[in-house]
């Protein structure tokens, strides 16, 4: 049987948490040949999750440490694996397909791939969203929040940009995959915000714009302004991005527009609050509101169930009729603590042995 590099790299991904799920016709395995050569997936598939140094690396899988330490530099620089410091050195290890390869393509996006990923997503890529905890989770819109409400440090966008060293900005992958499909959507592109605690991490970037504080914050308000939804890691240390969401490009969010998949995305701590006696029934908020949590009645009526907390809607009620308030503590699910956390529950939830891949 002729050995398929692409295979056992799409089988090692989908051991890893996040998950990759085959196919029948095997669509992944093409998705996988355009992004890898048969070379850097045959290497890709024997890479953990903890980085090593190419040392150890060919010392556990066999090869010259020097050769292997300069394709791995030139798959790093492909986005195909992550890189970071560790105790020995320069550390490589396995990257999710998503979120993770894919979100670092966009300089080799095309039309073939855009194709080739919208074919994928349509067949089963659907199945990874269905799976607790979420990938993501939401975060609210922070002018939103009632101004008595505690909000946590994990829970404000505004918070994770002051507490970074260093702040980037680049395009949005998933309204690029859509547009070369030929399904572009309004919003803005140049959105997707990452951060770093070096500073001027993203100085060097080929890909990824630096800018400053201010800046970084004026993009969450650009987001905000478009009526964008602000998502993060699901868990509470560690964040290092901020995607602005929308239903018809986000790989996520669409799950539940084009797949009717209900818990795409893991809620905020807070629920949409009406003010009846302010509200006029207008009904801008429902054309902003992207979970048809909303409907109108005279005045506007919350579904608590469909609400994820993301306060968009606030922003654009001009009775100032709508806040988002805290849930009662039995409706908050915390979010795991650490993205390790986080891979320890998804394991378990997918019967996983979370050991094969560290």
């Amino acid at each position: 049987m002729e050995d398929n590099p692409f295979k056992r790299l799409a089988e090692h991904l989908d051991a890893l948490p996040n998950g990759f799920p085959p196919t029948d016709d095997g669509v992944e395995l093409r998705l996988l040949a355009k992004i890898f050569t048969p070379e850097e997936a045959a290497l890709t598939a024997q890479l953990r999750l903890t980085r090593e140094t190419p040392a150890q690396i060919a010392e556990r899988i066999g090869g010259d440490p020097e050769g292997l330490s300069k394709q791995l530099k030139g798959m790093t620089r492909k986005g195909l694996i992550a890189a970071g410091r560790t105790e020995g050195g320069l550390g490589y290890g396995l990257m999710p397909f998503v979120v993770g390869i894919y979100e670092m393509q966009m300089s080799t996006m095309d039309a073939e791939l855009a194709r080739l990923f919208e074919d994928y997503y349509l067949k089963v890529l659907g199945q990874v969203l269905t799976i607790e905890p979420s990938v993501h989770r939401v975060i609210p819109v922070g002018e939103s929040v009632r101004m008595d409400m505690e909000v946590r440090p994990f829970e404000s966008a505004a918070d994770i940009v002051n507490r970074a060293q260093a702040w980037g900005v680049w395009d949005c992958i998933c309204r690029k995959q859509k547009a070369l499909i030929g399904e572009p959507c309004e919003h803005p592109v140049d959105i997707c915000m990452v951060f770093s605690q070096t500073p001027g991490a993203f100085d060097r970037s080929s890909t990824i714009k630096a800018v400053t504080h201010e800046e970084s914050m004026a993009t969450l308000r650009r987001a905000a302004e478009a009526g964008l939804v602000h998502s993060v890691s699901n868990n509470q240390q560690g964040m290092s991005y901020i995607c602005n969401c929308c239903t018809c490009s986000c790989g996520i969010l669409r799950g539940m527009a084009d797949l009717g998949i209900a818990n795409v995305i893991a809620r905020s701590a807070f629920v949409n609050q009406v003010d009846e006696e302010l509200c006029v029934g207008c009904d801008l908020c429902l054309e902003h509101c992207q979970f048809e949590a909303l409907s109108l009645d005279g005045v506007v009526h919350v579904n608590e169930t469909r609400c994820v907390g993301c306060g968009v809607c606030v922003s654009f009620c001009p009775e100032g009729a709508l806040s988002l308030v805290r849930r009662p503590a039995e409706e908050i699910m915390p979010p795991p603590v650490t993205e390790a956390d986080w891979r320890v529950e998804r394991a378990a939830a997918r019967g996983q042995d979370l050991n094969e891949v560290l």
